[in-house]
């Protein structure tokens, strides 16, 4: 039987998640001034949107006032994602951020930079980026033991050349636009 309250939550609430096609990523219980604080995130294979977030919640609401495992005590509920810069520390995790670049902390002590190229329950073959920029990208089988923290890094200046040729061509826009000033 689960002993902590965060336990027992997390039990009330897997059912929930999985139902809604979500995995509960993390439960979190604080105290915020007279009353406590609840934050809940979940992830899906492709991410998850505002309206599945909203759905969620209301049924967690739900689930939470017809139990008694916050008391008769105010509670605040926050129900979100785990955000851009989320940690790695599933097999899901690293299959969800394949293509993006991870910061990543050897249980040795070293440290790297890699673009996830693909992964499994054991570990992700990654593309690690050069040193300072210099020299070129090296594959490398990364097994799960071997890594100590990862984060996926948010890249404000990628340039992906497959979304670059797959975007959209706007030459017939500018046409349009010198069509109507004639």
């Amino acid at each position: 039987m689960s002993t902590t309250p965060t336990d027992r939550l997390r039990a009330l609430l897997e059912p929930l998640a999985a139902e809604a096609g979500l995995d509960l990523e993390e439960v979190k219980v604080t105290q915020a001034g007279s009353r406590r604080q609840v934050q809940i995130d979940v992830d899906a294979d492709g991410g998850v949107d505002l309206d599945t977030i909203a759905e969620f919640s209301r049924a967690v609401g739900q689930a939470l006032d017809d139990s008694d495992l916050m008391g008769s005590a105010a509670y605040l509920l926050e129900v979100g994602s785990p955000g851009a810069e989320r940690p790695l520390t599933e097999p899901r995790h690293w299959r969800r951020a394949t293509g993006r670049l991870a910061a990543v902390k050897l249980v040795d002590g070293g440290e790297l930079t890699a673009r996830i190229l693909e992964s499994d329950e054991d570990g992700a073959l990654v593309e690690v980026q050069p040193v300072k920029g210099r020299g070129r990208p090296k594959e490398r089988r990364l097994e799960f033991a071997e890594v100590a923290r990862a984060r996926v890094q948010v890249e404000f200046n990628r340039k992906d050349e497959e979304l670059l040729d797959a975007a959209p061509d706007f030459e017939g826009a500018d046409n349009d636009v010198e069509e109507e000033e004639a």
